[in-house]
């Protein structure tokens, strides 16, 4: 995971990025929120062209190494990632971070 390239999707109104919050999360805090992250570029257009027609223009997708990818989490205060292995589905694994 650390030597292969991801792709999130970022607001370009605010720079945030495309979090998940987990259902038995019922805080929207910050701390609660999962990072998506997705492991091909046309995969999180996909995803956005399936789950978020509507918005889609207000998204890019930017791509981040492995190695940079835990200074993001601490960065932005995520509690982990959420690996989309379908984005039609959508298909998402769940990692929180120590």
């Amino acid at each position: 995971m650390l030597s292969q390239s991801h792709y999130l999707l970022r607001s370009k109104a605010d720079g945030s990025y495309l979090v998940a919050h987990l259902d038995n999360q019922d805080s929207p805090v910050k701390n609660s929120q999962y990072l998506l992250i997705f492991n091909e570029s046309f995969d999180a257009l996909s995803y956005l062209n399936t789950h978020g027609f509507d918005i889609r223009e207000k998204f890019v997708v930017e791509s981040i190494s492995g190695n940079q990818l835990g200074n993001l989490l601490q960065r932005w205060g995520f509690k982990g990632v959420g690996i989309v292995q379908d984005p039609l589905l959508p298909k998402i694994d769940f990692l929180a971070k120590n």
